[in-house]
Parts: C-alpha cells; structure tokens; sequence
C-alpha cells in the first residue's frame, strides 16, 4: 500500500467523514456578518477553534480541510492549526484552488485558478502538517449548460491539480461540483454528472494520476433548487449510485460528497440511503461544509456563553452522518 493510498483510505473509512472548514476569507465574513459577528481575522480565527475544539470530533471526523489563512493560525493554546490536528487524530487538509472565475468565451460558466506556483505551495503544505488538499470546480446547468468547453477546462485543471498534489505527497481531494442552482430535473442533473464524471476520469488517466491515492468529492445526484421535483431519498441514492458505477473506476479508494447547499437534515438522509444499496466498491462517506457547521454557527453567533451549545450543535450533525454510514 503506496502513502497516499493510506491517506486516502484513512480519510473514508472507520464510518468518519471530511469536514470542510476552508471558506474564503470573503465567504466567511459574509456568514459571520449575518449572524452578528464581526468579520474580522481574530473572529474567523475563533470561529474555526470552536470547531476543532468540540470534544470528540475525532470519533466522527477524519480530516479536516482548512483555508490558507486557517492553516497559518494558532489555536489559544499555541499550537498551529495542523498539529492540534495531528494530535487528535484528525488529518489536515488544505484548499488549494484560488476561486472560480469567469471563463472567457463561455458566458456564465466559470473555470477553476490557482495552478501557477502550485507546486511550490503544496511544499510549503506538506512541511507545515498537511497530508491531503482540495479543489473545487463548479459545473453549472443552464438551458445550452454546460459547454463543452467549461467541462474540458474544469477537469483539465482538476487534473493538472491532482498530479502536482500526488508528486508533491499530498492527497488531492477531486471535487467536480454540478450545482444544484436552476430549475434542472433529477434527470438531467444525472446525465450531466455522469458526463462530467467520464470527462474527469479521461483527463486524470492522461495525466498519470494514480486512482488509488485519490478521493473523489462529487454532488449527489439531485433536482436544481428551482424544480418542482420532489424525488424522495431512495430515487436520489438510487440516481447516485448509478450513475457512479457508470463513470468511476474501482480503484478509487472512496466517494465522499458535497452537501451543495442541501439542509444539514436532507443531505444525511441521502447518504444513509445509499448504504442501503447493492454493496459498492468505494466506500460512501461525507465531506460537508455548511451542512455539518451551519447550526454551530447560527448557535455560537459571537457569544462566548453559547461555545458549548454551538460545539454541542456541531457534534451532533457529525454522529449523524456518521451513524448514516
């Protein structure tokens, strides 16, 4: 077993998942502002401390994925952000991407940045603590969406992204999120993830990434948010599963998904039903961002005499998605 097929299979088994705790430093503050807090370095610094502090996380989490400005910072009791991770058995990951921005010639689709210097940057990573890293790209469903082309840049930079992360040790979490914006039916949210799918695959064989040192983080297969669907969560494991076994190669150690913008409760529903399916040769877990923290935050807003309420808030949606594995 190569390192990083130990990393990968660490990261998706024993029933733990992924917590990503890596929104921009402009994504944070807007999610601090609403609930009261101000958006300050200090508050961002505090905020996350509150998650990785809340006892017993390491029973449900196995890696958590930080922001660069995060995986600089210290906790109150000195320690780096990645080695207080490190010590509970936790693994450190880190967003690696730069954002996505406008894509030229491809009107309201957008194309994933940050390969120049990557190399450099995942050094420094892997020096200060991190084992695995993350990139985001986000695939949209329009009327004549996706193009073509904004599915080609998106997985040619996923690609490129996975390879410099495996020659530089780190694990690259491959994210190709198909969003869940528009008015799109289950069915065509399938036949657009599973075409993404088999692109991404095409592109990561042709630049020699090895499948086994990887963890694919896709989007469940669901209706856009303005469909009068109402699939329930057997049709949207069922839809799921299917149209993995369609596209991903075995060799990948494990699937962990998106939330998307699901609710915390939706989102584990999904996942529990999955398991409910015809054994898979992946293991299913999760990697939720605002479905796992978002009722520690709307908790905490700010108030120290809420920390063990909101850490409470946060422990419990993580036994949750644990427990629906």
């Amino acid at each position: 077993m190569s390192a990083l097929n130990k990393i990968a299979r660490t990261l998706v088994s024993g029933r733990r998942g992924i917590l990503a705790a890596d929104e921009s430093i402009g994504t944070m503050s807007s999610r601090l502002e609403k609930v009261g807090v101000e958006p300050t370095e200090e508050n961002r610094r505090v905020y996350r401390e509150l998650i990785v502090t809340t006892p017993g996380l390491a029973e449900s989490v196995s890696g958590v994925i930080l922001a660069d400005e995060t995986f600089h910072q210290k906790l109150a009791n000195g320690r780096t952000f990645p080695r207080f991770l490190d010590e509970l058995g936790i693994l450190t990951g880190i967003k690696v991407d730069t954002g996505a921005k406008p894509l030229a010639g491809a009107p309201g689709e957008k194309v994933t940045e940050g390969l120049d210097g990557l190399r450099e940057r995942v050094a420094g990573y892997v020096q200060g603590g991190a084992t695995f890293a993350k990139w985001r790209a986000v695939i949209t469903i329009g009327d004549e969406l996706p193009s073509a082309r904004a599915v080609r840049a998106n997985v040619h930079a996923l690609a490129r992204y996975a390879g410099l992360c495996q020659e530089g040790g780190l694990v690259p979490i491959v994210e190709p999120e198909v969003l869940m914006d528009g008015d799109h039916s289950l069915s065509r949210c399938e036949r657009v993830t599973a075409s993404v799918l088999a692109s991404l695959f095409e592109e990561l064989d042709l630049m020699g990434v090895q499948l086994d040192g990887i963890v694919l983080k896709p989007n469940m297969v669901v209706p856009g948010t303005g469909s009068s669907q109402r699939p329930t969560a057997t049709d949207v494991a069922k839809a799921t599963v299917d149209t993995l076994r369609a596209t991903v190669p075995p060799s990948v150690p494990g699937i962990a998904f998106l939330s998307g913008g699901q609710s915390p409760e939706l989102a584990t529903q999904h996942l529990a039903a999955m398991q409910q399916l015809d054994p898979l040769p992946w293991e299913l877990t999760y990697s939720f961002g605002r479905a796992l923290v978002g009722p520690a935050l709307e908790t905490w807003r700010g108030e120290a005499g809420s920390w063990a309420a909101a850490q409470q808030a946060l422990s419990e949606r993580a036994v949750a998605n644990a427990a629906a594995r």
